[in-house]
């Protein structure tokens, strides 16, 4: 079962969220299932400085007259797994960020950018590479979205997969850019690549897919109504009988407390005194108060009004009322609210510490030091940061939306009493409903041995990606028995 996976991003190599976690793991674990995967990724410097044995393997011209080499080889830091490259030093040679520039904006040039992985993806499908060629392809998110399009251009093609991260961003370009790549104007149709007089990645995707898989069940079911669908529920609800709802997974050789190396002291579930050493230490790197009697509240977050981030910042008023309560806050992202968030800690220092940027070392010991880690978002599609925190004992504490519900199971009497519990979780988008949650993790708090015993049973869970492995290796199997 010969594979193709396209993405923009990879971790250790490039990373701005979860979608590089994933394009890293996931081909790793389907290699382990018995697919024979490669990986389709953009020539940024960074994925470049990555590839190990790099060789030519054929020149493309893309479709708006620009050159570039496609290289195969193989990438040390994930795994050895072989892959293609995109190399257009022109287009992608540029460092920084592959989605902004430094003011934040998009890259005027995106279209193109993203539009050489789709056009690339048909390339190897048609034979590029002699060697090799895929029986799938499968496209994450809306950077892959035109991987479809183009696949239908061609006179045969291989079965296809389109997996949506976050149905959000969906890649929106002005309809004239449809020349400049190369599609037909027949494409640009309301059943296909239009959507409300622009261009969609996203649609293209979606459309053109022969399966479609999101990140979590409860996501798969959120799309399909207008609150979550993002103006494509209607196009979703058409192609029901297409559409997978898939969990993540965790990789367990990355976030793994009894082995991780960025943490000042290895711990498990059934060692659990050394978490106050990383604690402590988190304290002192971020210049909290050293104290132990109160919850230390962490967030991992690309800082945007999507992740909950400003129903925190009203909701840090009733979160610094619980006494000795702190925030730690690691993430980039809205100007507004990195703001918000730099003037809540100068106003209380010793218990509020923002950090910007991504910085995967410290996010790894804010969840080793923090006691509960805030996910309350408005919607998402799976979050990962949520099983992180689980992993490393760190409560989460959600809302009951997309992965985040069927990952955490909330701190009720009931929960407790079945030994069911693992962190908090609340319904309601609103800084009341958050300031309750809080409430009840410092009350749980305050009883260590009940702290203690969700812990461990958090920690015991177990997200892998194996799961996650078998039911995309199933998907595979029945698009090519079909």
């Amino acid at each position: 079962m010969r594979v193709l996976q396209l993405s923009a991003e990879i971790y250790p190599l490039l990373k701005t969220g979860g979608l590089a976690d994933v394009a890293a793991a996931l081909p790793q674990a389907l290699r382990a299932a018995g697919c024979e995967v490669r990986l389709l990724l953009p020539g940024f410097p960074a994925i470049l400085a990555g590839l190990a044995d790099a060789r030519p393997v054929a020149e493309l011209k893309a479709p708006w007259g620009e050159r570039g080499v496609l290289h195969a080889g193989r990438l040390p830091a994930v795994g050895g797994l072989p892959a293609y490259v995109i190399d257009v030093p022109t287009r992608l040679g540029e460092g920084g960020h592959p989605y902004t520039d430094a003011g934040g904006r998009p890259h005027a040039d995106s279209h193109l950018r993203f539009g050489w992985l789709g056009f690339a993806a048909a390339r190897i499908a048609a034979g590029a590479d002699a060697d090799w060629r895929p029986r799938i392809v499968h496209g994450h998110d809306w950077h892959a979205g035109l991987a479809g399009a183009y696949l239908a251009l061609e006179p045969s093609r291989p079965r296809s997969v389109f997996t949506i991260h976050n149905l959000a961003y969906q890649g929106l370009f002005e309809s004239g850019v449809m020349v400049e790549l190369g599609l037909p104007a027949r494409l640009f149709d309301l059943h296909q690549l239009e959507f409300h007089g622009r261009l969609s990645f996203m649609k293209g995707g979606l459309v053109f897919a022969d399966a479609i898989t999101t990140v979590s069940p409860s996501y798969a079911r959120e799309i399909l109504t207008p609150e979550q669908g993002c103006g494509l529920d209607g196009l979703l609800r058409t192609r029901a009988g297409a559409l997978h709802g898939i969990l993540n997974g965790v990789d367990d050789a990355v976030w793994n407390p009894a082995t991780d190396a960025a943490i000042v002291a290895p711990f498990d579930a059934d060692r659990l005194d050394a978490k106050a050493s990383c604690r402590l230490v988190l304290q002192q790197e971020l210049g909290l108060r050293p104290q132990a009697q109160a919850p230390l509240f962490g967030m991992v977050s690309r800082l945007a009004e999507q992740k909950g981030l400003q129903l925190l910042l009203d909701a840090l008023p009733a979160l610094l009322a619980q006494p000795e309560a702190q925030l730690a806050v690691l993430g980039s992202g809205d100007a507004g609210i990195e703001a918000a968030l730099r003037a809540a800690a100068e106003a209380h220092p010793g218990r509020v510490a923002v950090r910007f940027g991504v910085d995967e070392a410290l996010a790894h010991r804010l969840f080793a030091g923090s006691d509960v880690t805030l996910v309350p978002s408005r919607f998402e599609p799976c979050g990962l940061t949520q099983m992180y925190g689980l992993r490393y004992g760190s409560l989460p504490l959600v809302r009951r939306v997309g992965g985040l519900a069927d990952t955490v199971v909330d701190s009720t009497l009931e929960d407790l009493a079945d030994d069911r519990a693992t962190g908090f979780v609340f319904d309601a988008f609103s800084a009341e409903a958050l300031a309750r949650a809080l409430r009840r993790a410092c009350v749980l708090f305050a009883r260590p041995d009940e702290w203690r015993a969700v812990q461990q049973r958090g920690m015991q869970q177990r997200f892998g990606w194996d799961v996650a492995a078998a039911r995309y290796a199933e998907v595979y199997r029945e698009l090519l028995e079909g």
